[in-house]
């Protein structure tokens, strides 16, 4: 007997004629084996696992709880052997039922324990993708995909503060990957396509176009979501014209600044090589395994400042990789692609924190003197203004408070920022938001807090048990956490968060706090300290 139920989701969706199938009775094989050629087999029965077909093959996930969930789904083939550092290539299908279960493996990368070589073993199954969904039966819910940060060289998808069951339950199919990252991904190699990383990407969205349906989503709504290098890419794909039409909506917590020239990143690329004593070509490095590279690149990140004076300010950064832009696949930086409407049919969400960079401050509680903090102004600071323009705009701040500042503006505030205005000056729509909100004194409005919030990952232990915790930070801490999935989810569902777009002279942007307002943007006199700064990508200096 095949029955018909509906689910929560088409309750909260106003779905009609939900399918969720029991099989019992004696007609029970012949039910499941037309479900299963349909690619429609699934239950939420006990003792019955979710199947769905892909383009690929049939897939096999769990139940957790009311979410059906699949993990380690290939979207391309292993990057190994003479794929390795070349385009994808899209997955080989395969017979049967292929589990998915358990979340693929991230590209080598620091402190990862296990070792895959550069042979060509079919273990180095590095591309995959998970899919979270609320109704299987279901038609046309919003998709989110989400690309996560790290650097540009660290990263993966079992994150579990990245867990896509929450945002699923609110009503969208959540869909996450990984992707080539460190010199796999985002070394310019000669002779190999530049920001394989992001072509990666790119090929998971292909995927998500071509399968969602079958998990119950929309196709033609799709959402693109990223934080930090995650955000990165957003805002690189928004640029590449080789992306356009994978989505419709994009959202992007705390955008990085850090695009390269091919010049910079080939020279960055030649010395991870000459710590091997070779050359950063395809015919030397595709035969030396991923963790000697993951190992060199290491060695070359503990002496990028010294390198500060030829490599400019990304030496600064605690990362030797960004998106490279080549002219061709990444055409030109976000910004200036956005501002000539590159996007304009593309929704864009865009944020930061307050205290984008108090994580990474190490001079917080410390003595900073006004030399040193000279020379980070000098290097960071925008023209005209320079260093003596942060001192007049925030006069009462210590030099720690000030080096923190300006490394939060030019690193992750003052590109979000500018993103929005870019887009809005292309003749597309944007909305800004700012979280100033933070449950402990220590780390404040950190860098990626707003991501877990959106997420519903910051259990309340963690807030209660930490140790400068607020009081009712835990309260707070449900409803700010709840308005911003919720908002999140509108914008992926009907491509309006709920508040007004971003202009130029009102600059409305929403405050997430312990009361949620929508005001001017609060870092004003930041801004216009980077009013006429534009951002482009980094090159040498001095050459």
């Amino acid at each position: 007997m095949i029955s018909q139920r509906p689910t929560p989701c088409h309750v909260a969706n106003g779905l009609r004629d939900p399918i969720a199938v029991i099989v019992d009775g004696p007609d029970s094989c012949c039910a499941t084996t037309a479900l299963r050629a349909a690619g429609l087999w699934w239950d939420q029965g006990v003792g019955f696992d979710p199947e769905v077909r892909t383009t690929a093959g049939v897939v096999r996930g769990q139940w957790e709880s009311a979410v059906a969930v699949f993990r380690g789904i290939p979207y391309a083939q292993p990057p190994a052997g003479p794929r390795r550092f070349q385009a994808p290539a899209p997955a080989q299908p395969w017979d049967g039922v292929r589990d998915a279960l358990r979340f693929g493996p991230p590209v080598p990368q620091p402190g990862m324990s296990t070792v895959i070589d550069a042979t060509g073993d079919e273990d180095a199954q590095w591309l995959t993708l998970n899919v979270w969904s609320p109704d299987l039966s279901a038609s046309g819910l919003p998709v989110l995909v989400w690309i996560h940060g790290g650097r540009y060289m660290v990263g993966g998808t079992a994150n579990p503060h990245q867990d896509g069951a929450v945002l699923a339950s609110a009503g969208v199919v959540m869909v996450s990957m990984n992707y080539r990252v460190g010199v796999e991904g985002f070394a310019l190699i000669g002779g190999c396509p530049n920001n394989r990383g992001l072509l990666d990407q790119i090929a998971a969205l292909r995927w998500v176009k071509d399968n969602v349906a079958a998990f119950g989503g929309d196709p033609g709504n799709v959402t693109v979501f990223g934080e930090s290098a995650g955000a990165g890419s957003v805002a690189a794909l928004l640029a590449m014209p080789i992306a356009a039409g994978l989505f419709r909506r994009a959202v992007a917590h705390s955008v990085p600044g850090t695009f390269f020239t091919e010049r910079l990143a080939a020279t960055v690329s030649a010395e991870i090589a000459a710590e091997l004593g070779t050359r950063a070509t395809r015919v030397e490095l595709e035969t030396i395994p991923p963790h000697a590279l993951v190992e060199a690149s290491q060695v070359v990140l503990e002496k990028m400042p010294k390198f500060a004076d030829s490599w400019g300010p990304m030496a600064l950064t605690p990362t030797p990789f960004s998106p490279v832009v080549d002219g061709a696949a990444l055409p030109e930086v976000p910004w200036r692609a956005l501002a000539g409407g590159a996007a304009r049919s593309v929704e864009l969400l865009v944020g930061h924190t307050r205290d984008e960079y108090s994580l990474f401050n190490t001079w917080r509680d410390k003595h900073m003197t006004d030399a040193q903090l000279t020379t980070t102004l000098q290097r960071l600071a925008p023209k005209p203004h320079g260093a003596n323009g942060y001192r007049a705009t925030y006069p009462d701040a210590s030099s720690a408070e000030l080096y923190e500042i300006v490394n939060a503006d030019w690193l992750f505030r003052m590109p979000s920022q500018q993103l929005a205005e870019a887009q809005h000056a292309g003749q597309g729509a944007a909305w800004l938001f700012e979280l100033c909100w933070s449950f402990n004194q220590d780390e404040r409005a950190s860098h990626g807090l707003a991501t877990l919030l959106v997420f519903g990952t910051l259990g309340t232990d963690d807030v209660t048990n930490h140790r400068s915790a607020h009081r009712n930070a835990n309260i707070e801490l449900g409803r700010i956490s709840s308005d911003m999935r919720t908002e999140c989810v509108n914008f992926a569902a009907r491509g309006n968060p709920g508040w007004p777009q971003y202009d130029s002279h009102a600059r409305l942007t929403r405050v997430y706090n312990a009361e949620l307002t929508t005001e001017p943007y609060p870092e004003e006199p930041s801004r216009r300290l980077w009013a006429e700064h534009r951002f482009d990508a980094l090159d040498l200096i001095g050459r």
